[in-house]
């Protein structure tokens, strides 16, 4: 196999910024949607079955991925896609988008705590490095030294998220290589069947779609931001950052990935003022280097590793 050349790589980073930046609007424009009143979960029910609708055609040409691995799919469905997505925009609804988000890419550092400690098997000293510094730089970010500066409930389901992440790598560590696009397209179709059950969308009052929301202290109307989260941070994320994979290694995808929770951040004090702290802006670098270590520490298969560019965890919120 031919190396790619100075130019793919150049498209192949430009590509895995766009899926960045992609990524990384889900949360500024969900956020208004719950301010107007839908709870979270519609949100996350929107977000799943638009995108599930949008991605079946590749889900379906690559319809061999059920029988090769299902255990996978339904763990992707269930912990990377249903969960994470449940979590983040539960958590958003209570504390900033990118607070959530830094403490969603923890799940790194959640996956080598639970090789070393529940496993019990070693890790290198790269890697509790890496840990060492996310522990710090979470402290930053919620001004532990304070008695904590955000809700703790939304703390903490930004934890499930970051957990849920985690979950799906430690299941995937043995499992065997998939498509991308049968794994984001797969994932979705389940993962918007098991929100549709929860959320029962049948006993929801859908007609806040037809008003508007506030975003940048301007009305936008409810079904635009849907369209983005679902279009634009669904969809179009995924398909670039599967783009951005096949030109680079993963593990330079999976770099450019860590991206998203500055995007977040940067894009939430744009559109909804919400600005943290020179402390909080150092904690939010420390957990990324410390968890971009992690990540680069821990065992994983190819598949594992191209989830780190294609789908953060796709966790990404």
């Amino acid at each position: 196999m031919r190396s790619p050349t100075t130019s793919t790589k150049s498209a192949g980073v430009a590509v895995a910024i766009a899926s960045a930046f992609c990524f990384g609007g889900s949360g500024p424009f969900a956020k208004p949607l719950i301010a107007a009143g839908f709870s979270s979960l519609d949100v996350a029910w929107l977000r799943l079955v638009g995108g599930a609708l949008l991605m079946l055609p590749f889900a379906l040409r690559h319809a061999a991925a059920v029988r090769k691995a299902p255990k996978l799919l339904v763990g992707y469905g269930l912990f990377a896609i249903a969960g994470v997505q449940v979590c983040y925009f539960a958590a958003i609804a209570r504390v900033p988008v990118g607070v959530a988000l830094l403490i969603e890419f923890l799940g790194p550092v959640l996956v080598l705590g639970w090789i070393r400690f529940v496993r019990r098997r070693p890790v290198s000293p790269s890697a509790a490095i890496g840990v060492a510094i996310a522990v710090v730089g979470l402290a930053c970010v919620v001004e532990l030294w304070a008695g904590l500066s955000f809700d703790p409930v939304g703390l903490l389901l930004a934890l499930g998220a970051a957990g849920c992440q985690a979950a799906y790598f430690l299941l995937s560590d043995s499992g065997p290589e998939v498509d991308p696009l049968a794994l984001a397209g797969f994932g979705l179709l389940l993962g918007a069947a098991v929100v549709t059950a929860v959320a029962q969308p049948w006993e929801r009052d859908w007609t806040l779609l037809l008003g508007e929301v506030e975003l940048a202290g301007h009305a936008l109307p409810a079904l635009v931001a849907v369209a983005w989260i679902v279009v634009v941070s669904t969809v179009l994320a995924y398909l670039t950052g599967i783009v951005a994979v096949r030109r680079l290694s993963p593990q330079v995808a999976g770099a450019v990935a860590f991206l998203e929770p500055v995007v977040a951040t940067l894009l939430a004090w744009a559109l909804l003022a919400e600005a943290l702290g020179p402390v909080q802006l150092l904690g939010g670098a420390l957990i990324l280097a410390g968890a971009y270590t992690a990540q680069r520490s821990a065992p994983a298969t190819t598949q594992a590793a191209e989830l780190a560019g294609v789908s953060a965890g796709s966790s990404r919120g």
